[in-house]
């Protein structure tokens, strides 16, 4: 049964509440690759909680499209690089639908600069790294037992400086791994998916290869960076 959004992240849920047995939060899930994740997860029976940074409009036309679909959704503004909105954006998922599924991080823009020096990169590249930490850390402490995280971002197209590598490929496979390794006894899975930002097909790709993850089938897959054009690193 659907859940209509508002901007606030405040939800209204139906009187009888939702049947919907999986719950996904999608940071940046209102729009590019994060939207297509969107609609293949709600899709597939889950209920969506996607988050935004600023376009309050896109964010309700996405959850709108769902609803259309006959699907669960409910949109939360979230700075994913500030703390106290990560936290309240669990926490307001946790209330509205129990327990979490799945979280893809989707929010991150690492590799999309125009200036890759190390000296001419700006803070707000620096800041999706540090909101990949924030959301991977909430992620760790709340997806329930045998759930799973995928981390999604753009590759660099041309890597110039060595501090490319080092902010996009280096820093979310560095995570993924490690907490790979600390998830393991909580039987709980996390890769990344890596896409060329250039390609025409790249969101739907992604999303096929973030639905292979959170299905059955990956249970055994934790601690990859997966490339659309199906290599791995």
């Amino acid at each position: 049964m659907p859940a209509s959004a508002h901007s606030d992240g405040m939800a209204t849920l139906p009187a009888d509440g939702t049947d919907t047995n999986r719950v996904a939060i999608v940071t940046g899930g209102a729009r590019g690759v994060g939207l297509e994740i969107t609609r293949t997860l709600a899709g597939r029976g889950f209920a969506v909680v996607l988050s935004y940074a600023a376009d309050q409009a896109a964010a309700e036309a996405a959850v709108e499209e769902v609803l259309a679909a006959d699907g669960v959704a409910l949109a939360v503004r979230a700075d994913v690089a500030d703390e106290l909105d990560v936290a309240r954006l669990f926490g307001e998922t946790t209330e509205a639908f129990a327990e979490i599924d799945v979280v893809a991080h989707a929010a991150s823009q690492l590799a999309l600069g125009h200036d890759e020096s190390f000296g001419g990169s700006d803070a707000q590249q620096w800041n999706d790294i540090h909101g990949a930490f924030v959301v991977n850390q909430q992620a760790a402490r709340q997806v329930r037992r045998g759930g799973t995280i995928v981390n999604v971002y753009a590759e660099q197209l041309v890597c110039p400086t060595p501090a490319i590598g080092t902010r996009s490929n280096g820093a979310i496979g560095v995570m993924t791994r490690a907490l790979a390794r600390e998830l393991h006894e909580q039987d709980v899975t996390i890769n990344a998916v890596a896409y060329r930002p250039d390609g025409p097909e790249a969101p739907t790709a992604v999303a096929a290869i973030v639905w292979f993850l959170v299905s059955g089938d990956a249970r055994n897959l934790s601690g990859h960076v997966i490339h659309v054009d199906g290599n791995a690193a």
